[in-house]
């Protein structure tokens, strides 16, 4: 039986994850944003500002002691907004920064000491970042960093046999997407449970073979 972290597990993505790898037998530690349902007991963690190097260790502390160790890391956790290069400050920049890379930096060096040999990491990177378009300057610089950090760990981490990968979705098919974007056709967008799919895929053993890739996402499913 599979153990692991998910971070963002309360998001649109974060609960058809969850679900995927509960269905599959897994045990699953999700980390929360709010503490509105969060209780260790039934494996669901406050995750508080993952971004903070010692809040992401205590709580991912806490939840791998919860699994008794640690096969794998999925860190959902992100943030997106819609700026132009031309008018962003640089304190848009960092929050961009923040919200995406940060909070990928400080969770996984939080959970490296945990996972186990042979274990996998999977990061949710954008496939609107590569290249980024009008718009997508802060959030596709912080997005191009989360894909530097999933080559550089997949290198790494190889004496270890942890594998490193990322998925690079395009919409995801959400509640949120849908009210932001009132005007578009949700009908080409991809939809949670098939992000979900991809992300157990590079969890699992099928995807033994698959290190440091970014993997895009983007069919309408």
């Amino acid at each position: 039986m599979m153990r692991l972290i998910v971070t963002g597990a309360d998001g649109a993505l974060g609960t058809a994850v969850v679900r995927r790898f509960v269905d599959a037998g897994c045990r699953v530690a999700a980390l929360h944003g709010s503490d509105a349902e969060a209780a260790p007991a039934d494996g669901r963690f406050v995750a508080g500002d993952l971004a903070d190097e010692d809040n992401a260790a205590r709580v991912i502390d806490m939840a791998s002691a919860w699994l008794g160790g640690l096969d794998g890391f999925v860190h959902l956790v992100g943030g997106f907004a819609w700026q132009p290069a031309t008018t962003a400050r640089l304190a848009d920049w960092r929050a961009m920064f923040e919200a995406n890379l940060a909070t990928a930096v400080a969770s996984v060096a939080a959970a490296l000491p945990h996972i186990a040999e042979g274990g996998a990491i999977v990061f949710v990177g954008a496939q609107s970042a590569e290249p980024a378009g009008a718009g997508f300057g802060p959030y596709g610089a912080a997005k191009a960093g989360v894909a530097r950090l999933t080559e550089a760990l997949a290198v790494e981490l190889a004496p270890r046999r942890i594998r490193v990968n990322a998925v690079l979705p395009a919409i995801i098919d959400t509640p949120r997407n849908r009210a932001d974007m009132p005007d578009a056709d949700p009908a080409a967008w991809t939809s949670p449970d098939a992000v979900a799919d991809a992300i157990a895929f590079l969890i699992s053993p099928a995807a033994r073979a698959v290190n440091g890739a970014r993997v895009p996402v983007t069919n309408a499913a």
